[in-house]
């Protein structure tokens, strides 16, 4: 399992004092903090991959509005962490991958231009953890439009 992983990983960092440390810890504290936030809450691979992307999401916003603030240095951070978060990411489909999945859901949903929600929610289930959301967005846009 990919938590397994990450926390193999963690352990290793401690070991070598790697300087990705803190930023294992802190992906760990979030799959912790899902699975005590219900009953019976386990942390399998899909959840972890939505940890993990949103993690990816928010620190890219972040590095951002660092870069636009002048702060290169809290830019730089946020962007190492991302680095380390991409390890545990599958490949990221190219555009013309996703293209092509998407135009499979189209076909098989016989969405028309009206349907975007319909495609968006079909398309992300399929994409999950493989494509970045602006992406499928953009292309689903593109399609449809």
């Amino acid at each position: 399992m990919l938590k397994d992983q990450i926390v193999a990983d963690m352990i290793a960092a401690m070991k070598a004092k790697d300087p990705t440390l803190g930023t294992l810890r802190m992906l760990k504290a979030d799959i912790m903090k899902y699975e005590t936030s219900g009953a019976d809450k386990i942390a399998d691979d899909e959840v972890v991959l939505g940890i993990l992307s949103r993690s990816i999401k928010q620190r890219k916003e972040a590095a951002e509005g660092f870069k636009s603030g002048g702060n290169m240095e809290a830019a730089e951070k946020e962007l190492s962490e991302i680095a380390v978060f991409e390890k545990y990411m599958p490949e990221q489909l190219s555009e013309e991958d996703v293209k092509q999945i998407i135009q499979e859901v189209i076909d098989h949903t016989g969405a028309g231009p009206g349907d975007f929600g319909k495609v968006m929610g079909t398309a992300m289930g399929r994409l999950k953890g493989r494509a970045d959301g602006g992406v499928v967005n953009k292309v689903v846009k593109e399609l449809l439009g």
